[in-house]
């Protein structure tokens, strides 16, 4: 009994320091630079090709993942089709197929509604210039 009132506390312990130590970590890198309100929306928005490509590596990643586990579960089916239905290995290989073709559907998406590629610049995370788009565009 006492050796899992211990490991809960030793477990939240553990959480707690990790979660200091990202914070630490988050706020000494969004604000190192500038001080100012606009430095720091600067850098928030330098940073947003990073994470475009973080989401698309998640995407690939996950959809690979899915595939194996609709293959898996396929497979499950075959050797016992009274415990696991059809429907649910399918399920795993359509999610895995939006997931791994979703960093494509985003950029033409963007290219469909906004029509210019200096704004639908997809997962790359580049800018758009928003003079170009007005100048071009002029309203009546």
């Amino acid at each position: 009994m006492k050796e899992r009132k211990y490991t809960k506390v030793y477990t939240e312990l553990a959480i707690y320091f990790a979660l200091l130590l990202s914070l630490f970590l988050i706020s000494n890198t969004v604000w190192a630079g500038d001080q100012s309100l606009g430095g720091v929306a600067s850098q928030v928005r330098s940073s947003m090709g990073d994470v475009a490509a973080l989401l698309t590596a998640m995407a690939y990643v996950a959809g690979i993942g899915f595939a194996m586990m609709g293959l898996f579960k396929l497979k499950a089916h075959k050797d016992n089709p009274t415990q696991v239905p059809l429907g649910q290995p399918l399920t795993l290989l359509v999610i895995s197929a939006g997931l791994v073709f979703l960093p494509s559907l985003i950029k033409t998406a963007g290219t469909t509604i906004w029509g210019d590629s200096k704004i639908a610049t997809g997962t790359t995370g580049g800018t758009h210039n928003n003079a170009d788009f007005i100048q071009s565009n002029p309203t009546p």
